[in-house]
């Protein structure tokens, strides 16, 4: 059985599980809670860089990041599945998950600034220059939400995880001001069973 090494918390995890789950993987997975933070924490021999997720293997081998794991999901499920062969689709869904992981990747390290620096060291500028990333792309993306494939790819599935932990650590940022974007959410929560399966509490 493979193992994820990750954090209910974590939006790349979160990924990871729906994505297993979507390609009905996740008898064959089994998920572990891992902490980055901590200092003997096997996740720093398992990923040098320390970060979640992390597949571990059947033979012990690990993979990382996220958007490997998926593919090798994606692999082992006979491929195509949620990452599209054709060009058009495929280039078009790894350019979603690009920019959904992009706008994640943002968001965390804005939440980092608050969690990890005392309010005096506190830099704005580096504050704000992530939140433009996030706003430009909420406006991109509310302007044309993307479909939403029967078997959603890989970029709808990073752009409900991104839109789900914006919803856990910002609530009440960007519902109102992006009523597409919600409803596509909404949608998307309907058909992927795995997406409230995989929520936390605030």
């Amino acid at each position: 059985m493979m193992i994820l090494r990750s954090n209910p918390a974590s939006p790349f995890g979160r990924k990871v599980a729906i994505a297993a789950s979507v390609l009905g993987l996740s008898d064959n997975l089994k998920i572990e809670t891992a902490d980055p933070n901590a200092p003997e924490e096997p996740l720093r021999k398992q990923n040098p860089v320390g970060k979640i997720p992390v597949l571990v293997l059947e033979d012990g081998a690990t993979l990382f990041d996220s958007r490997v794991i998926v593919e090798y999901f994606d692999y082992i499920a006979g491929g195509g599945k949620i990452i599209p062969r054709e060009p058009g689709p495929r280039f078009a869904a790894l350019r979603l998950q690009a920019l959904a992981d992009g706008m994640t990747d943002a968001q965390i390290l804005v939440l980092y600034e608050g969690r990890f620096r005392p309010p005096e060291h506190h830099v704005q500028k580096w504050t704000d220059y992530q939140s433009g990333k996030i706003a430009r792309g909420l406006t991109a993306l509310e302007a044309e939400p993307p479909p939403l494939d029967p078997v959603p790819n890989v970029g709808q599935i990073a752009l409900a995880c991104f839109l789900g932990h914006r919803d856990l650590r910002f609530p009440g940022t960007w519902r109102d001001g992006h009523p597409r974007l919600a409803a596509w959410l909404e949608r998307f929560a309907v058909q992927v069973p795995a997406f409230n399966a995989t929520k936390i509490a605030a």
